[in-house]
């Protein structure tokens, strides 16, 4: 028995004896020597920003590759890149000036390097190359702002007023967007000249320059609801279920929705009567909740038509075009993905679809879907409103 303890505890203390010679697998530098830094740095500029491709030195020890710099006078951003890239990505510059990157290697230890230094020069970043294409003009019941942001960048559209007329300027709202170009509209203004203001921000907190322009928005009202379904014989106004039924579309409670069936086939339309005659200004259209939005049936894109004396035989010699329109998406995301700024545009808030031309005063519309998010026949619309000058 004596013998056999004996025997275990040679082979224990054999055992911690090899342990401490070998030491940690993950970190081979039992010196806290730190591993060697980055050579050969190459410069790619960026709109506000720049990618930096380098050799990573041959060392047991180096974990990753970190770069310390200022993107703002006192703000410091980071950026690390794994010793399985040989690149690293720089963002956040909001200017083109020269400036100071450090680059460090770190050891699995957490041993740094020495700073290597390097000097980067970004490209004009999107606030600035973006703001240049900033358009900003009086809309009915408010103002609307056309944009193109070519490097597809995440941006915030803030938009203000001097409300009191005395200098002070206001926010009214602000737009997120990642979109390549689109337009962004506030409304419930009054027809009175006031001075308005936008300007562009990136996440970073950079801010291009202030366009400034005194708008008189012009005067609309929204069209009084309930419509009612004209239901001419081409018309495709059956629901794929009972609840799913035409008149939903104005009832003013967004979780209900129309539905058209699903044998259908596009383009397809509905007719409607607005109880008076208007000259249409825009319309909204809400698509269906969260769960569809952008996705399934909800209208991609579609023709408004106008009459006064709608062909009896549901035909299209008595209707005139008032507008052919798409579907606009905030983020830009491909499809099957959407974020909470689409969410609130396209179903909380609603589309607004402006006509560009005025057209004469018409009592019926017709809405022609011509596609759907899907590509598939059925259409789901969870509410449409109007607006415009009302004929007395």
């Amino acid at each position: 028995m004596k013998k056999l303890i004996g025997i275990i505890i040679a082979v224990a203390c054999t055992y911690i004896y090899a342990c401490k010679e070998e030491g940690r697998l993950d970190i081979q530098k039992s010196d806290g020597l730190a591993p060697g830094v980055v050579s050969d740095v190459k410069v790619y500029p960026k709109p506000g920003g720049a990618v930096l491709r380098y050799h990573i030195p041959t060392d047991v020890n180096m974990s990753y590759v970190k770069a310390i710099y200022e993107i703002q006078p006192g703000v410091f951003q980071e950026g690390k890149a794994s010793i399985y890239s040989d690149s690293l990505t720089l963002e956040g510059f909001g200017d083109t000036l020269q400036h100071t990157v450090q680059l460090i290697s770190v050891g699995k230890n957490e041993t740094e390097s020495a700073p290597l230094t390097v000097q980067v020069k970004p490209q004009s970043p999107a606030v600035y190359t973006s703001f240049e294409s900033l358009v900003m003009e009086q809309s009915f019941g408010g103002v609307k702002i056309h944009f193109k942001n070519g490097n597809q960048a995440n941006l915030a559209i803030v938009l203000l007023s001097d409300t009191s007329d005395q200098g002070y300027w206001t926010s009214l709202q602000t737009f997120y967007t990642k979109a390549k170009e689109g337009v962004f509209s506030f409304r419930g203004l009054l027809p009175v000249k006031k001075n308005y203001a936008v300007y562009l921000r990136d996440r970073w907190n950079n801010k291009s320059d202030t366009l400034t322009k005194a708008l008189t928005p012009l005067f609309e009202e929204e069209i009084p609801r309930p419509f009612v379904g004209l239901k001419l014989p081409t018309d495709e106004y059956i629901e794929v279920e009972s609840k799913y039924k035409l008149e939903n579309l104005w009832d003013n409670d967004l979780t209900s929705t129309f539905a058209t069936r699903h044998n259908t086939v596009l383009p397809q339309w509905f007719t409607v009567d607005l109880g008076v005659s208007a000259v249409i200004s825009r319309m909204k259209v809400h698509q269906r909740q969260p769960d569809y939005t952008y996705g399934g049936g909800n209208v991609k894109s579609f023709e408004l038509w106008g009459s006064n004396n709608p062909d009896t035989d549901g035909g299209w010699e008595n209707w005139k075009l008032l507008g052919t329109f798409n579907s606009y998406k905030p983020s830009g995301l491909p499809l099957g993905s959407i974020s909470s700024e689409d969410i609130q545009y396209a179903y909380t808030d609603g589309e607004d679809f402006e006509l560009e031309n005025i057209p004469p005063a018409y009592r019926y519309v017709r809405f022609k879907t011509t596609n759907t998010y899907d590509g598939g026949p059925q259409v789901t619309i969870a509410e449409i409103a109007f607006w415009g000058q009302i004929q007395k």
